[in-house]
């Protein structure tokens, strides 16, 4: 599964903010994920705020990049205007679609 428009943000902000490259930036938003149960496919931009506001910080202060917190609070407001692209259907709703046919 290719990485959500949301993931592929938050990367190319970091890799460009901070002194990370981009498998160190990456690599840390996939801790940041995880430790929220998300994945990097599926990860939509209101999620991802949450992740940048609530866990991403800590994430890069224990990376040591300095003045993290303003960083992300810059982040989790640009966050919200990234397209998150179409939704892909869930089974209940193909099946719904199925059963009317």
């Amino acid at each position: 599964m290719p990485d959500s428009p949301a993931f592929a943000w938050i990367c190319r902000e970091l890799e460009a903010s901070t002194p990370l490259d981009r498998l160190e930036s990456r690599g840390t938003v996939r801790i940041a994920l995880k430790s929220a149960g998300l994945d990097a496919g599926s990860v939509q931009p209101s999620q991802m705020r949450v992740v940048i506001e609530r866990l991403l910080p800590n994430e890069l202060s224990v990376r040591g990049v300095g003045d993290a917190q303003p960083l992300c609070l810059r982040w989790a407001e640009a966050i919200e205007q990234i397209d998150s692209g179409p939704r892909p259907d869930s089974p209940d709703e193909v099946f719904r679609r199925i059963g009317r046919s």
